[in-house]
Order: structure tokens, then C-alpha cells, then sequence
């Protein structure tokens, strides 16, 4: 998928639904994204005919090429969540701010963050 804050944050959604409950719904998509049932199918189907995930008319599964970008893209809401709360961002100023950059974000910004927190916690676990 070209990245797609939209898309992208549809998987994540997904994502973390799939993480509390067995089965996802649309209802459970809109609901967590606060957004209306008619859009949320209209991203379901982008999402199926991207590939992403399937439906069996009720619940929402991902397929292995969904699953893992939807990890990647949650991935990177968490170490760039991390990052700015290392450097003093408050917990929900970070996350807010996480959930725009990770849409943006240079895959080069993204390893240099990366490997500042990796950096970071061998230091600490070195003390």
C-alpha cells in the first residue's frame, strides 16, 4: 500500500482490535475510530481489494500481507511514541503526535529514532 494515513490507520485499528477481542466487526472499527459504519465500509472495501484483509460478511480478518503491515505501521506509532517521551513529550501529546508522524515519517528519521531508543535502553541496562 502507498502510505495512506486513512488506510493506514484502519489496519492499526484492526490491529489493536484483533488484540482484545476475537472477532472484529465494523461496528467495533467505527466505534474505536469514531467514525460512521458507511465509512468504515467504504475503507473495508479498499482494504480488501488492496489485499489486506477478508471478510466472511460479519468479522474482519487480515490477510499475511495486512497483518504484517498493520504491525509495521503500529510499530512505528510506538517507537515514535517512545521517542518523544524520552525527550519530555507528555504521554498523550505523544501519542497524538505519533499517530500524524507515522504517516510521514522518512524511513531514515524512522532508524535514527529507532536506534536512539535501542541505544538509550542498552545504556540504561548497562548502568
Amino acid at each position: 500500500m502507498k502510505r495512506n494515513q486513512s488506510g493506514e490507520d484502519y489496519l492499526e485499528a484492526i490491529l489493536l482490535l484483533s488484540r482484545e477481542i476475537e472477532f472484529v466487526h465494523r461496528i467495533d472499527v467505527a466505534r474505536r475510530m469514531n467514525v460512521s459504519q458507511p465509512a468504515v465500509q467504504k475503507a473495508i472495501n479498499i482494504l480488501i481489494n488492496g489485499g489486506y484483509i477478508r471478510t466472511d460478511g460479519m468479522h474482519i480478518y487480515f490477510t499475511d500481507r495486512g497483518k504484517e503491515y498493520a504491525e509495521s505501521v503500529y510499530a512505528r506509532h510506538c517507537t515514535i511514541r517512545r521517542f518523544l517521551s524520552m525527550h519530555g513529550v507528555s504521554e498523550q501529546t505523544a501519542d497524538a503526535d505519533a499517530c500524524e508522524i507515522e504517516h510521514v515519517i522518512s524511513e531514515e528519521t524512522f532508524l535514527m529514532m529507532k536506534n536512539y531508543i535501542s541505544a538509550a535502553q542498552v545504556d540504561k541496562d548497562g548502568d
